[in-house]
């Protein structure tokens, strides 16, 4: 029976400390300002933040619980009304009328980066979507992680220049006109089943990449297209890892990351957006190698705390 008695300790102990909590990094790298903003799954409790501004250059660490579930993203030219103090923003905002989202999502277009953690298999799910659209470029990188699919991921290129006339979202400034802020998926524009994957199209058999996602996913290759891009769009980690998400992330940095082991692409390999996430895919497959090092330490780790945790309890039977 000691056995026995031993496991459903175990068991009970697992209960008490379930899978690590997550840490996100969330930095600007852009030239302007940026207001992230967060939204819990259906279910799961909203984080005390879920909102809140990010200067040229500045970071700020969110901490999750564990098994969380959400999305991140970045609202952009955003302002208080001066006489009512209401605050929104031209691209994802989320309509709460202040900085805080307090439970309501982002409204299209918008880069999204979505997280499940601690699901199936206490495997992490995560992926960066522009099935809503897309505003500005946005990286995830995972830190600490392990797996063959345990990757950065994300859509590097600004694709607001290089959006379809009939999908562009143009800035409001200075009467509107002006600039393309925001470029949005062919099923926000035309509302129409095989662009949303509805109806009669409301499966992978049925739905396939029109000619607007290809444009998305020839720019963003890692990025989620439309609604049925999972297989080459879906990556998962083991490990509890921590998160660093980017807005406008440097193609120039990635590369030099990659190019350090012989595998970077030239600035000059191919024009625009297209440079950018060519260059950005080659790192993201240098980093998808563990380090050997790294994942030996974890062992080594993981093992020693098991050890500690097993033996005190020999010793009641």
């Amino acid at each position: 029976m000691a056995p026995l008695t031993l496991i459903l300790s175990l068991l009970a102990l697992s209960q008490l400390f379930p899978g690590e909590a997550a840490t996100f990094t969330i930095i600007n790298s852009c030239e302007y300002t940026v207001w992230p903003g967060i939204l819990s799954n259906a279910g799961v409790s909203q984080l005390s933040t879920t909102g809140f501004s990010l200067q040229k250059g500045e970071s700020r660490v969110i901490n999750t619980p564990s098994g969380w579930g959400g999305r991140f993203w970045g609202r952009t030219l955003c302002s208080a009304d001066t006489p009512t103090g209401k605050f929104t923003c031209q691209t994802g905002d989320c309509g709460s009328g202040k900085m805080d989202c307090a439970g309501a999502g982002a409204k299209p277009p918008a880069t999204l980066a979505e997280f499940t953690l601690d699901g199936a298999g206490g495997m992490d799910f995560y992926d960066v979507s522009l099935v809503d659209g897309y505003n500005l470029p946005m990286s995830v990188t995972p830190r600490g992680g392990r797996g063959t699919n345990c990757s950065i991921t994300g859509c590097v290129g600004d694709l607001n220049g290089y959006c379809p006339p009939n999908l562009r979202v143009m800035s409001d400034e200075d009467g509107g006109g002006g600039r393309a802020v925001a470029c949005r998926s062919a099923c926000e524009a035309f509302n129409s089943p095989q662009y949303c994957c509805s109806g009669e199209y409301g499966s992978p058999d049925t739905c396939k990449p029109s000619s607007y996602s290809v444009v998305f996913k020839k720019a963003c290759p890692r990025a989620y297209s439309y609604a049925y891009d999972d297989k080459s769009s879906t990556f998962t980690c083991g490990g509890s890892p921590d998160y660093t998400i980017t807005f406008c992330p440097s193609p120039n940095t990635s590369q030099k990351a990659s190019s350090s082991e012989g595998q970077g692409a030239s600035s000059s390999d191919a024009p625009g957006v297209f440079n950018s996430t060519m260059v950005y895919e080659g790192a993201m497959e240098d980093a998808s190698t563990p380090n050997s090092q790294v994942l030996c330490l974890q062992l080594i780790t993981g093992s020693i705390t098991a050890l500690v945790t097993i033996l005190p309890l020999w010793q009641l039977f």
